[in-house]
Formats: structure tokens, sequence, C-alpha cells
């Protein structure tokens, strides 16, 4: 699948990266969907996560399931209930994951048709609340691939129950949150899996519930029911229930009369029953049917996920399989499947999948027989297809769609119009999203305005100005009797970056939003890049007197629940300053160019720190300069190192040996016999009769060494 030749997939990866848009990815079966998925992945400059609503889908699309990412309850989510409200249900998210939702530019949600409106709406509630509350979804763009003439979402009648008097109806475009938001779709037309246009006539016709008594006629003439067939032909039968498929398998393997062979798999750490690809333990004889259920990892093309074989050679010490379609014989290992999360790299700041569990075993399942559900995004050859007990919408299409030919279908029972199920909404939505596809001049705007936004989270400081505040008020509150000074230089800082950051960088964004607006090509305009790059170096010189003055603050507190907040509050702000600091230094060195813009952005978006972390100084391995509340700097960090020592000898909390305004108090007035020390703030007759004479010895040499260097010009 090329996508230069693809006129839709070339518009699908423009919209995705260079829009903010959110993008609704169809396509009849087999148009590439899940190859283009996997090229986005390895090319896409955004930071981006992929999950879908099933376990099976999920390790297919190389990412994880919804409610696992988003810790959701498998409980209908009904707008503004308690599930809502959080009365009931906690997020128990962890920084990390905190950071992932708030860092992603793309969330990619696979097979889309499955997931019901509820579930969209309840990662809405999720993201609006960790990320931005006032835009849908939290402001994060969307990726959503699949085809609503395919399989349905799963809404049990006690659910439906309680979500009827919501939603129209329980597929995703019925959601409030995707309602609110401006959505493109684009159908994907070339078939990579059918080449036959009377095929694909029939099976446009079944899709969009079209067909006729002649198209009956003409699949019907597929339906032989003296068909007889040897299995070296590589038929695979599909059901609409597991028990079917379960019973031919056991069936046909209990026919053959080789040795049966059980083949049992290994499973590290977490990796749920409902992922697993294939069976725990796999029984097995010569001859039987296979299907892979993995693509060959060895690069030589030899099966995929879905393809047929037969089992010619089994010991217990091996497999090898014949390929149906190749005849290529096949010395099978065993393979690896992995439950991964999502977790930030801590190095490249990159997001990066992490492996929670592992199921390994042969690549491999029985398969004279599978279900229509298991076989979505398959493709067969040949297949024997019984849908005389289909049961839902696109159940039907889907069966015939897995073929690649009508000569390679048979069909076990004739079809009736009964056994055609379309769903009306979902054929009025059809019709609605083909006259929804953007067109060259709407796409122009949207990637405009996404340059703007850019623009705006790059140049835009009201966050970190926030930040800073919310930093000067725990300073404010808390420690002003200690730290004066740090506070009153902390609280002109803010006024400075008011005047010199905030203000300016408001009145420079109506300069280039004017200034994109009227250019004909923004993202190439020579004067826009030269402004752009001029606010860049303005914005850096400003943010150093901010950086400057976070390397010289030092506050220490006794108070753990104070020191956690305030350290809290120090790594946002510097961590946030730093990656500001940084993005304009390389917008200032190679301009404003949004796809390189975002991958910078990806490996320089910082991981926050964990609480227990004190300071960014000790990641950079430099030492802070001690602030101006504090006198004698070298005294103040010895009082320091003693306390520590003492508190470690003795097995307590160091505030029971020494109060942090007691250490700045011996610092600043350096008392030098024990009724000096009983002046000193927070120093009571017990820690002179325990501590006095080690006190005075630490003040008297540092003030000999301050003396000596004095004298000695140093």
């Amino acid at each position: 699948m090329n996508s230069e030749t693809n006129p839709e997939l070339q518009l699908a990866r423009r919209l995705i990266e260079q829009t903010g848009t959110h993008v609704f990815l169809t396509g009849k079966a087999g148009t590439g969907k899940t190859t283009f998925l996997r090229t986005l992945k390895a090319e896409c400059p955004k930071r981006m996560i992929v999950l879908a609503p099933t376990g099976i889908a999920a390790i297919n699309a190389g990412g994880m399931t919804i409610h696992s990412f988003f810790q959701l309850p498998f409980a209908p989510y009904i707008p503004g209930s308690v599930f809502g409200g959080e009365a009931q249900y906690k997020f128990q998210f962890g920084r990390e994951k905190l950071n992932i939702m708030r860092s992603i530019d793309l969330l990619v949600i696979d097979e889309i048709s499955m997931v019901r409106a509820d579930l969209l709406d309840a990662i809405d509630d999720v993201l609006r609340r960790f990320r931005r509350h006032d835009q849908p979804f939290g402001g994060v763009q969307l990726l959503l691939i699949g085809d609503v003439q395919q399989l349905p979402p799963v809404a049990k009648n006690e659910d439906w129950q309680l979500l009827a008097p919501y939603y129209d109806s329980p597929y995703f475009f019925s959601s409030h949150a995707l309602k609110a938001t401006a959505c493109c779709t684009i159908e994907l037309k070339k078939v990579y899996r059918q080449n036959d246009i009377r095929f694909l006539n029939l099976l446009n016709a079944i899709r969009e519930n079209r067909c006729t008594a002649d198209d009956l006629d003409t699949l019907n003439q597929r339906y032989l029911p003296d068909f007889k067939y040897d299995d070296s032909e590589g038929y695979i039968r599909l059901t609409t229930h597991n028990h079917q498929a379960q019973q031919i398998n056991q069936a046909k393997l209990n026919e053959l009369e080789s040795k049966s062979y059980r083949f049992k798999a290994e499973i590290t750490g977490n990796f749920p029953e409902y992922n697993y690809p294939t069976d725990l333990e796999l029984e097995l004889k010569k001859g039987a049917q296979v299907m892979f259920v993995k693509n060959d990892i060895s690069g030589t093309h030899r099966y995929a996920n879905g393809t047929l074989g037969k089992i010619t050679i089994l010991t217990n010490q091996g497999i090898q399989v014949r390929v149906n379609e190749t005849g290529a014989l096949v010395d099978l290992n065993q393979e690896e499947w992995a439950n991964t999360k999502y977790s930030l790299d801590n190095k490249t700041k990159e997001i990066i999948e992490e492996i929670e569990g592992t199921f390994k075993q042969y690549p491999i399942k029985l398969a004279w027989a599978i279900t229509v559900h298991k076989s979505q995004g398959l493709t067969f050859d040949k297949a024997i297809i019984d849908i005389s007990g289909a049961f839902a919408h696109g159940q039907t299409y889907v069966a015939l769609s897995r073929c690649r030919t009508l000569e390679g279908l048979i069909l076990s029972a004739p079809l009736t119009l009964r056994t055609i199920i379309s769903d009306q909404t979902v054929c009025q939505f059809n019709e609605q999203i083909r006259r929804n596809q953007p067109t060259d001049e709407q796409c122009n705007q949207m990637q405009r305005n996404y340059f703007i936004e850019l623009l705006r989270q790059l140049f835009r400081f009201q966050h970190l100005e926030q930040n800073l505040l919310h930093y000067i008020r725990i300073i404010d509150e808390h420690l002003y009797q200690l730290y004066p000074k740090q506070l009153e230089t902390c609280k002109q800082e803010a006024t400075r970056f008011k005047t010199e950051i905030t203000a300016v960088a408001q009145k420079f964004e109506q300069q280039y939003v004017r200034m994109a607006m009227t250019s004909s090509d923004c993202t190439s305009d020579q004067s826009i890049q030269e402004r752009i790059q001029k606010a860049a170096i303005y914005f850096i010189a400003g943010l150093n007197p901010l950086l400057t003055l976070l390397d010289q603050t030092h506050l220490e507190t006794d108070n753990k629940e104070i020191s956690q907040k305030l350290n809290r509050a120090y790594e946002d702000l510097f961590q946030e300053t730093k990656i500001k600091n940084e993005l304009l230094t390389y917008v200032e060195t190679n301009g404003f160019q949004v796809t390189d813009f975002l991958k910078k952005r990806s490996l320089l978006h910082l991981e926050e720190e964990k609480a227990s972390r004190t300071s960014s100084s000790k990641k950079n391995n430099k030492e802070k300069t001690i602030g101006a509340d504090i006198r004698n700097p070298k005294l103040y960090k010895a009082l320091i190192e003693w306390r520590n020592q003492e508190a470690a000898r003795i097995k307590l909390p160091v505030y029971t040996v020494l109060q942090q305004k007691a250490i700045l108090g011996l610092t600043n007035l350096m008392p030098r016999n024990k009724k000096e020390l009983m002046r000193t703030p927070c120093i009571g007759k017990k820690t002179i009769d325990k501590y006095g004479e080690t006190l005075i010895s630490i003040i008297e040499k540092h003030a000999e060494d301050g003396a000596r260097g004095l004298f000695s010009g140093g």
C-alpha cells in the first residue's frame, strides 16, 4: 500500500500531522486502515498513544485497552451521574500517567465501531479533568479508525435501559463530546483485499443496505449444500457463535488418528486471560489445520496474522507448518505477545510502551472454524460461511468481506434478507459523513489554525506566570518569616514577568495571528518566520532572570507537608520554564516548521519529578547558590550537614535535632557562647545542654576561616 498513490491516505496524513482537527478514518473492509495505523505509529511526529476497545484489538493495534489506560469501570457512564461527579469512583492516576495524558498530542482509537458512545464521553470526562476542562477531550486531537458497517458496540439490555434517555444510539458518533467538536471524515476508497469488481459491488450492496433480489441470487449461487472438500484445500469455517467454532475444531481434531501433543503457554507478569491471542494450552495433531495469529517477525513474510496452514511435523520439541497459500514449510518458534502500558522514557522524555506481562506460545490456533467476531481484520482465500444465525448489525458483511474472491466463498446456508442486518442509524450516519469530506480550502484553513495554535502554545506565558504566583503564595503563606528577602525578590520577579513577558506576549499574539491570517501560505512566509525568530530571542532573554532566580532560590522547612508542596511547585515552575526556554532556543536557530517543532517538543517534554525530588539542581548535578536571607552560606551548609548526620545517628526526624528557624538564626547571628545561644530563635535550654558546645565549635571554626580569608585577601 503506497500512500503516495492514494489521495485519501495523503489527506489523512496531512490532517493528522499538520492540523489539530479530529479525524474519523473509515472505509470498506480491506482498504488498508490497519496498515495506515502501523505506518503512522512509526513516522508521526506527534506524541501519540493507541487504544482499542478490546484486548485482542489492542494487541493487534500495538496499544492498550481504553478501560486499562483510563482506569475506567465497566459500568455505563451516564453524563452528570455520580461516576461523572467522582462521588463513587476516584481516579487513582500516578504522576507518570498524568504526565502522559497532559503531554500527548494525538489519541488514536482503533476499531471505533465497537466503542460505545458513553465510553467516549467517559474519556472526554477524564481528559477534561486532567488537561483543559474547557475543551472537548481536554484539547487532544482524536484519530478514530474503523468502519461503522462492521461489528457494533456491545450494549446489554440492562445497560441500554440506563443509557437510552441520554443517547440517540449506542454508537460512538452519538457521544455528546464528539458532537461538540469539528470532526473530519476521510473514507478510504481503494480496496486492497479484493480485486473482483463483481464481488466488490455485491459487498458494497450489503454494506450499504441496498441488496436486491438479484444480488442475493448471485451470492446464493455459492450455497453448495453437498459441497465436499479435503482439509488440504485450506478452507476455514466462519460461524456466528463461539461454541459452534469450538465444536467444529474439536470434532475435526478428534477425526485425526495421529498422536496428540499439548503445548502450554509461558506467562510472565500481568497478562489477563481475556487478552490471550491463542489457547493457554494448545492441543495439536499432525495434519491439523491451523491459523497463524501473529505476523512473521523474521522479515521474510512467510505468513501473516490470519494465514492458514497445516501441521506437517509435530514433536515435543517443535512444530512445522505448510502454508496453504505458498506451500512454504515453516519451522515454528514460540512467539511472544506483550501486554503493554504507556510510560515516559526518563532520558528521551518520549512516550514508550512498557511491558506489564508477556504471553509466550506457538503463534497458531486450530482453525477449521473461527467466529466472525474473531475474523475481523483477517483475510482468507477460501472460507465456508454459516451466518444463518446472524444476530448483529454488520455480521454478514464482515463474514463475506473476509474473502478475497467470490469463488473462494462457500455458503453453508442460503442468505436471506433476514440475515443481512443493517442499522438505520448507521446508514443515516454514513449519508451524513459523505457530506463531511473536507475541501482543499477547508484543509488549508485547518492547517493555518493549527499553525497559529502551536504558536500560541509556544508564546503564551499565562500558565507559567500562574505557576510562579502559586510558588510565591506558598512562600508568602508559610515561609515569609524565615525568608523575607527571597520572598520579596520573587514578588519583584513576578511583577517584572507580568510586564515584560506575559503582557508583551499578548500583544505579540495579535501580531502573528494577523500576519498568519493574511498570508497566502503562513507556514513558509519568510516575514512571519523572521518575526517569530526575533520574538524567540526577546523571550529567551526575558526568561533568563527567572531561571537565574530559581537557581539562586534556596528554601527549606521542617514541615514535611509544606516541604512537599513547595518542592512540587518549584519543580513544576522550573521544568516548564526550562522546556519553554529550550523550545524558544530551538525556534530561534531553526525557524518554526510544524513537523520539526512537534518532533523537538516530543523530545523536550520533560516528565515532572516525583515529590521526593527536592530540587531540579540535583538532576543537573550542580549546587544552588544560597539565598539572600542566609548571611553565612558555608556555616549554613555545615550546620545542615551536622544536623542531618545527627538525625541519622539517633534515627529521628531532622527537626527534632534543630528546627530550620534555629539553623537560620545560628547562621545569621553566629552566637559564640551559651548566653548568646539562648537569644537565638528556637534554641532552648535542652538543646544547649545537649548540643551547645558542638554548635559553638562549628560556629567558631567558620568564623576563624572567614577571618583568615578576610586578612589574606581571600
